[in-house]
């Protein structure tokens, strides 16, 4: 029977995400769903019980030649070499079941994993790209409602120049530069602004 993967640190298991010289692969990010609720209402020995659960599922249940960290708090991070971004998303879903499943009935129902998806060369290459993409996607995991995986999607806008002036795309530009923040995010804050100035109507 093939070892278990070591749980690394967070260095440690940067540092084995650039032994791997651009190789594909996929990395989970991954967390507990309202691990700050079971630390406060069981203790921190408890919590430290559910982090010790997590460890051993998740070495249990990867494939051979998986790398996983803990990269601080309740946050773990996987490799998952030569895997596609659809076929971690199964391996992955399997876990937060299993997760769910077995869990003590002492802890919080809210409590859950979600995790968050990116592959390499598809996503991004760089460690610090392929990880922020991986976080965007566990964010999109929790606001979709927690207890589940999402793979990156690249917010791709539609050409703006197919429903504003001329005129408004330079103002929207030189607003840009103004605030130091991209046209693509003032542009979703203020159709974040109109959403919630008529959510009377939704």
């Amino acid at each position: 029977m093939a070892a278990r993967p070591a749980i690394l640190s967070r260095n440690a298991f940067e540092d084995a995400f650039d032994a791997l010289h651009g190789a594909p692969l996929t990395l989970a990010v991954l967390d507990l769903d309202h691990f700050k609720t079971l630390n406060d209402t069981l203790g921190h020995s408890e919590g430290d019980r559910v982090l010790r659960g997590v460890e051993r599922l998740l070495s249990g249940s990867l494939p051979s030649g998986s790398v996983i960290g803990r990269i601080g708090g309740d946050e773990y991070a996987c490799l998952l070499p030569e895997t596609a971004a659809e076929t971690a998303l199964i391996l992955l879903d399997e876990v937060i079941k299993h997760f769910h499943i077995h869990r003590d009935p002492h802890w919080p129902k809210s409590l859950g994993l979600s995790v968050g998806l990116a592959s390499r060369p598809a996503h991004a290459t760089h460690y610090a790209e392929l990880y922020r993409a991986a976080e965007e996607a566990l964010l999109r995991a929790k606001r979709e409602g927690r207890a589940r995986a999402c793979i990156y999607v690249e917010s791709k806008m539609v050409l703006k120049s197919n429903y504003y002036s001329k005129s408004q795309l330079d103002r929207l530009a030189k607003l840009s530069g103004a605030l130091g923040r991209t046209e693509a995010s003032l542009l979703r804050e203020a159709v974040d602004d109109l959403i919630e100035k008529n959510r009377g109507e939704l």
